[in-house]
């Protein structure tokens, strides 16, 4: 690659019309590690306004999943193999993994974001950047980047109790 980049019509030449047998296909999750789901739970529902989809348990293994999207909580199924085979039907959730145990430790996880980089972060679309920076702000949440901050303007990087980054961004930024 040039010390440009790569142009727009490499990246078209490069993209593969879909195989049929992949029409079903869907995104359905990102998996996070977390250390303390009393933490977790409540910045993602609380700060963010995800739903709790589904938890699983598995003792036996000592590890906790719970499913949080962006759904109605007033469509959720009341039946629990119901309520799991939805919640594996939905587009784009986040599994916020807890292995028991590691509240109370000295580890930490990688967020992706210092050496060796790789993982970078999430993006959450939101009506109005300065607006929910503000409420962000007010529950003391903290910012990696603020809408007025850096070379790309209105758009914010947050970050969960884990020290994972998320992005905020509104539509019209990234048009």
């Amino acid at each position: 690659m040039a010390a440009e980049g790569i142009s727009p019509q490499e990246i078209e030449s490069l993209c593969q019309t879909p195989n049929p047998s992949t029409k079903d296909f869907m995104f359905q999750q990102t998996m996070y590690r977390i250390k303390d789901p009393r933490k977790s739970i409540p910045f993602y529902t609380g700060v963010l306004g995800m739903t709790l989809l589904k938890q699983l348990h598995f003792p036996e293994m000592k590890f906790s999943l719970f499913f949080m999207g962006y759904e109605d909580p007033s469509e959720i199924p009341k039946d629990e193999a119901q309520r799991s085979a939805w919640a594996m039907t939905r587009k784009a959730t986040l599994e916020l993994t807890h292995n028991w145990g590691t509240e109370s430790d000295n580890s930490s996880y990688h967020n992706g974001n210092s050496e060796p980089r790789g993982f970078g972060h999430i993006g959450i679309l939101v009506p109005d950047v300065d607006e929910a920076c503000a409420r962000f702000e007010q529950q003391d949440v903290k910012f990696i980047k603020r809408p007025q901050d850096g070379k790309m303007k209105g758009l914010a990087f947050i970050q969960d109790p884990d020290g994972y980054w998320i992005e905020i961004f509104t539509s019209k930024v990234v048009s």
